[in-house]
Formats: C-alpha cells, structure tokens, sequence
C-alpha cells in the first residue's frame, strides 16, 4: 500500500496551536514542534504496524482497521479510537480518556509526502513527511 515505507517529517502547520488546543504546555510544545519524528508504517491486509521513532520516544503501534484500541500520545494523554480506511485516506477518530473530547487524524499520500492532519476542538494542525 502506498503508505508503506519510512518517513520522516519535513515540516508543520499550525501544530504549536494544535498542542495548545490539546493542553501541552509551552515547553512541551516548543520541543514537539522539532520532534524530528521519523514513521515507519507497514500495511498487511488490514492490520498495520507503525513505529513512531523521535527525539522523545520511541514507540511501536498495532492496529487493525475498524478495531477499537488504546494509545498515548508523547506528552501523556490516554486515548481510546479506531483507524478506519475512507477511499485512499487512514481516519482515526478517537476519544480522550480524560475529557472524553474527540481527536480526529487523517493520514494522505499527497504527491510524494504523506500529510497528517489533526483536528482537535476546530483546531486543524498538519504535518508534512517525505520519504526517508
């Protein structure tokens, strides 16, 4: 699948407002906005493997679309959602733990770059990867 591969992230959009909308503190998002986060996604049918490597963490998550399952982000924040396959684009909604608020990303291959997008209380934030 076209998502399959490693990819590094080239540049950001709105993302220190996104982590501001998500409750990151100022230090905290001054950091994740040069996380140097490097993906690794392999596709098998419906089940995904995605290693998510940065200056912070380094984190390996399964998945299969259309099933619910837990996740944290790098500053903490517990969610429960699911990955789901719309047309050529991976949709994850998911359901933070703490205030039960609702994180949409949207992951697309647009040219040569894979484009992750998050919406988080209207604010819409993306984040550019190109192949590495």
């Amino acid at each position: 699948m076209a998502f399959d591969g490693t990819w590094k992230i080239d540049r950001n959009e709105n993302y220190e407002k996104f982590m501001e909308a998500m409750g990151v503190g100022i230090m905290k998002r001054k950091l994740g906005a040069h996380d140097n986060l490097k993906m690794t996604i392999q596709q098998n049918g419906d089940k995904f493997n995605v290693k998510e490597v940065s200056n912070f963490r380094n984190i390996e998550i399964e998945f299969t679309l259309g099933v619910n399952f837990e996740y944290s982000l790098a500053d903490g924040t517990e969610l429960s959602g699911v990955w789901t396959l719309e047309g050529n684009k991976l949709v994850g909604t998911f359901t933070r733990k703490d205030n039960r608020k609702v994180l949409k990303a949207i992951r697309e291959i647009v040219g040569d770059e894979l484009v992750q997008t998050y919406v988080y209380e209207g604010v819409e934030s993306k984040r550019y990867f190109k192949r590495g």
